[in-house]
């Protein structure tokens, strides 16, 4: 009898603590350009998520490339992030760019792109890529391709 009790509170603690399903993905918002300078360019977006679950977890970001007007400049790296339980959360995505990146990858076609984003003071920026959602060996990928036009100010 004790062991049937002891098997029934376990099952219960179990099943009242169990991942009934990942968090939901939301979207990508927000882009901003938060910082020029001679030697790094500064972008912040935000990723919107709501958890219904009763446990947490951790999302990782390192999988998400940024491209400005249509070439690859940098990733996104930032440390795992601690899924809350029973919450809406967001994961801010900051990205550090090397200005000399801008400059070397494809000169002749990112030249045209940038003289066009200088004349009209907008910038084409995308993130494209995956965030990776664990808890207790379970994983769930969110794919993430959000692009926006961001207005730069000189």
């Amino acid at each position: 009898m004790k062991k049937g009790l002891y098997f029934l509170g376990l099952f219960l603690l179990m099943y009242s603590c169990s991942v009934k399903k990942p968090p939901v993905f939301l979207k990508v918002d927000d882009i901003k350009l938060i910082s020029y300078a001679s030697d790094t360019i500064r972008l912040n977006a935000n990723a919107y998520f709501e958890n219904p679950n009763d446990v947490g977890g951790k999302i990782s970001t390192d999988e998400i490339k940024v491209i400005i007007n249509g070439v690859e400049v940098a990733q996104v790296l930032a440390e795992d992030f601690k899924v809350p339980a029973r919450k809406d959360f967001t994961i801010p995505l900051i990205v550090n760019i090397p200005s000399k990146n801008i400059f070397a990858n494809k000169k002749d076609i990112f030249l045209g792109g940038l003289i066009n984003s200088i004349i009209t003071n907008k910038v084409k920026v995308q993130f494209k890529g995956n965030l990776r959602y664990t808890v207790f060996g379970f994983q769930k990928e969110f794919l993430v391709d959000k692009t926006e036009e961001i207005k730069i100010k000189f």
